[in-house]
């Protein structure tokens, strides 16, 4: 449990992992804020290593640089400058290079972490203190999303757009009854950065009612008929071009897909630029038969797992769209209360602390007259707290109304004298400073911190004020921050077919004794004249020879009889098309597996199976020893 929590999954109520919140704490720390200018990501390691994460700057910097990546994170973390990396799949530069600070939105995770609105504990060796969770305005956990891999549990949340999760919070807020249904009309799904389209809303449903689902994400891709071209606009989530176009450029070598030209990207270097990965098609290829393929065969068309699992109370727990949403209100409300607290009790002793200045300038010849005359700060403290200051002499010298204030504030009394803590504010005043107090300074301070003593004594005096304040920052966020959705919907895509998208045409398949298959187009032959001299058909290896020889269609199953009395079922399209006759081929075990010593004795084609047609049919086979066997063919359409 101690991998879980420590490292693995991420806390539900700020949606970070441990090394996650102490970069950013550490960033914090130096002063790396939004307005700020960017430090060298050297020094941000550093830092982060020597007060908070021991585990060496390789576990610290790919986490920095995949919180600066907009094609990692919905709302990225971090500012980069710099080299970090493309979603081409290279790598950032190292951190001597690359500089950094904390970005507008991790500055609202931040906000109010002095405030006491959070827990801390001590780091690694006991020097410093660090917060076991961040404030977070927003859901962190939601918008950015989340994976890890733990011992025996998996989480895997998607991102999701900003103003839809905050319209779901507010809601919530107003209506906590809301059904996981009702929460789906406001989110309707993952919002991924890179864009593409979901097919299909089944998995989303069963996913945010469940807390685990799955869905199909497709790149986004266009046919320009004029040019024959498909153009890929947008990639999957944590894919990337070089490994798309890798793919691609295997498929087609390996002839899988065919009638695809040379394969480009035009996308630009620059942050933020379009993705362009242009496939040239030839004349005799259908684009959008080659582009339903690459959905089936490329990743271009992936499936994404949803895993709602997070920390709760240092805890996994799997939990539902609603449930997620909850954790964080729960978490909104306690840092709220706590952040109220603290600014109350920081306003009481600033009004304290006024009340003894207020003393001191009713009675200033005799508090400076003291101070000169002790002999040290400790003694002027001590004469100050004896010091009595008659309430008729307050009273003139403040005003009735003020008086009356701090009569009520301090009590009714015949006398006022200071408390050690506002002969301490005192004394720590130069003179100049003391003797420049104003009064009226000081009067509008001590009311508007009397007002604000009552505003938070009113908030804290009732949870729907609390609640009105956490819809209010929600609000503020979806304003200032939120965007339009990148991720599209579409329609559940049923598994392809290929065999609907390869021409049927005649082919030639040939095995040789030694094992190697090849398939020929019919049109690499041609009719011959009388008294042609002909053309090579085939060109063996030494000691090898044609041994199977048969016309058929490319969509053909093809019956591959072993001498260990196996069959093996083989499309012919399945069979790589060789590009001239005299190639050998491809050896059979590269199409199918078969055991060191067995090999091929018959390959019977069968151009397809048919219940009606083939009710009757039979393969017939001998054995060399002089067995026969009589076996509906039927038997072999599986």
């Amino acid at each position: 449990m101690s991998v879980i929590v420590s490292r693995a999954l991420p806390d539900v109520r700020d949606g970070l992992k441990p090394s996650q919140r102490r970069i950013l704490v550490a960033m914090h720390d130096l002063g790396l804020n939004p307005t700020a200018g960017t430090s060298k990501c050297a020094g941000i390691v550093g830092e982060t290593m020597k007060r908070y994460h021991p585990h060496g700057d390789q576990a610290i910097y790919p986490t920095l640089v995949r919180m600066a990546q907009d094609w990692n994170m919905r709302y990225r973390l971090i500012h980069p400058q710099g080299n970090f990396g493309s979603n081409a799949g290279l790598p950032a530069a190292a951190m001597r290079y690359t500089e950094a600070r904390l970005s507008p939105i991790a500055g609202e995770m931040l906000a109010d972490v002095e405030c006491d609105t959070v827990d801390f504990g001590d780091n690694f060796d006991g020097r410093f203190r660090e917060p076991l969770v961040l404030p977070s305005k927003f859901p962190n956990l939601l918008v950015n999303g989340a994976d890890g891999i733990a011992v025996g549990m998996a989480t895997e949340i998607p991102p999701h757009n900003l103003r839809e999760v905050c319209e779901a919070l507010i809601r919530l807020l107003d209506d906590p009854d809301l059904s996981v249904a009702e929460l789906l009309q406001i989110i309707p799904g993952p919002d991924y950065p890179t864009g593409g389209i979901i097919c299909g809303r089944q998995g989303i449903i069963e996913g945010y009612t469940t807390g685990r689902g799955k869905v199909i994400l497709r790149a986004r891709a266009d046919v320009d008929e004029k040019k024959r071209q498909i153009i890929i606009r947008e990639i999957p989530y944590q894919q990337t071009r070089n490994r798309i176009m890798e793919v691609i450029g295997k498929l087609v070598k390996e002839e899988r897909i065919k009638h695809v030209g040379e394969i480009r990207d035009e996308s630009s270097a620059r942050e933020g630029e379009p993705v362009k990965i242009v496939l040239d098609i030839k004349r005799d290829g259908d684009p959008h038969a080659i582009l339903r393929q690459l959905y089936e065969l490329a990743p271009i068309q992936v499936t994404a797992s949803i895993i709602l699992l997070a920390l709760v109370d240092g805890r996994p727990r799997t939990l539902t769209l609603k449930q997620l949403l909850e954790e964080f209100i729960r978490h909104r409300i306690q840092v709220v209360r706590r952040r109220t607290e603290f600014r109350l009790r920081e306003a009481k002793k600033r009004t304290h602390v006024l009340e003894g200045q207020l003393i001191a300038v009713s009675s200033m010849d005799e508090v400076i007259r003291i101070i000169r005359g002790s002999p040290s700060r400790s003694e002027a403290k001590v004469r100050l707290q004896d010091m009595q200051v008659a309430a008729t002499l307050l009273e003139r010298a403040l005003g009735s109304a003020h008086f009356a204030a701090l009569q009520a504030e301090i009590g009714v009394a015949p006398a006022y004298s200071m408390t050690e803590a506002q002969a301490e504010a005192v004394v720590r005043m130069q003179l100049g400073q003391l003797a420049a107090l104003e009064r009226d300074e000081i009067f509008k301070e001590y009311d508007d911190l009397r007002a604000k003593i009552v505003s938070y004594e009113t908030l804290l005096s009732s949870d729907a004020n609390v609640r009105a304040v956490i819809k209010a920052e929600l609000q503020d966020l979806r304003d200032k921050y939120g965007d339009d959705r990148r991720t599209e919907f579409g329609e559940e895509q049923g598994r392809l077919n290929i065999e609907e998208w390869i021409p049927e045409e005649t082919n030639i398949v040939t095995l040789s004794h030694e094992g190697y298959l090849k398939r020929l187009s019919v049109s690499t032959f041609k009719a011959q004249h009388r008294g042609g001299r002909g053309v090579t058909g085939a060109s063996t290896r030494e000691n090898d020879w044609t041994e199977h020889f048969f016309v058929t269609s490319s969509h053909a199953y093809l019956l591959c009889f072993t001498n260990l009395g196996q069959c093996y079922w083989l499309r012919a399209f399945n069979i790589p098309m060789t590009p001239n006759r005299t190639s050998p081929g491809r050896h059979i075990n590269q199409v199918l597996q078969l055991k060191p010593d067995e090999r091929i004795t018959s390959v019977i084609p069968v151009q397809k199976f048919d219940q009606e047609r083939d009710s009757n049919r039979c393969l017939v086979m001998a054995t060399r020893r002089g067995l026969v066997k009589k076996t509906p063919l039927l038997e072999y359409s599986n």
